[in-house]
């Protein structure tokens, strides 16, 4: 485990507040893949100091698997704290700060359809995020109880996007335990 060269942030900073906002399903759309890769390629073209990696995560990384029309992207840096290395570079690049606490940034476009999601290498959030991800490619039957979730869950009204993903906690942790069994872990 490395030094971050500062002291973390202590607590969310959530910049605009809390937001309502109309969430909907939308059914499985192949530009999605296409629009990741379009800021893949943005990210990567703006961040040029330090190692990172890019993956598209969430609901539009899954085939056949509705979900809100919203991007969103994991990006992996050395050193959360050392935000001169990726933060400047991103907001430059047209995403803005919406998201800063401890060991995660996050920002997004400012049409809100894409979120990138900062954290550093060898943060346990990225695994957890790849497990889910991978797992619900590849399992149907999750996959299927997932969907159905989000869909129970979208026919209420949310104050918060965070308490919609919040909401969904109990189901992710249940198919994440599949996922760690279906690998032998």
């Amino acid at each position: 485990m490395r030094t971050p060269r500062r002291p973390d942030v202590t607590t969310l900073e959530l910049i605009g507040g809390a937001e309502a906002l109309e969430l909907e399903l939308h059914s499985y759309d192949k530009r999605w893949a296409s629009s990741y890769l379009e800021h893949q390629r943005r990210i990567s073209d703006a961040v040029t100091t330090g190692k990172i990696s890019i993956e598209h995560i969430g609901s539009t990384s899954v085939p056949g698997l509705a979900a809100k029309p919203i991007i969103d992207i994991l990006v992996t840096v050395d050193d959360i704290t050392a935000e001169e290395d990726y933060l400047d570079a991103l907001l430059d690049a047209g995403y803005e700060l919406r998201v800063r606490e401890p060991r995660h940034r996050l920002v997004r476009t400012p049409t809100r359809d894409v979120h990138v999601h900062l954290f550093e290498h060898d943060d346990p959030a990225v695994h957890e995020y790849l497990l889910l991800r991978d797992h619900l490619r590849s399992d149907a039957t999750d996959r299927a109880l997932y969907e159905d979730t989000k869909r129970r869950l979208l026919s209420k009204r949310w104050d918060d996007m965070n308490d919609y993903a919040d909401a969904k906690t109990d189901v992710i942790m249940a198919i994440k335990e599949r996922a760690r069994a279906a690998r032998g872990r």
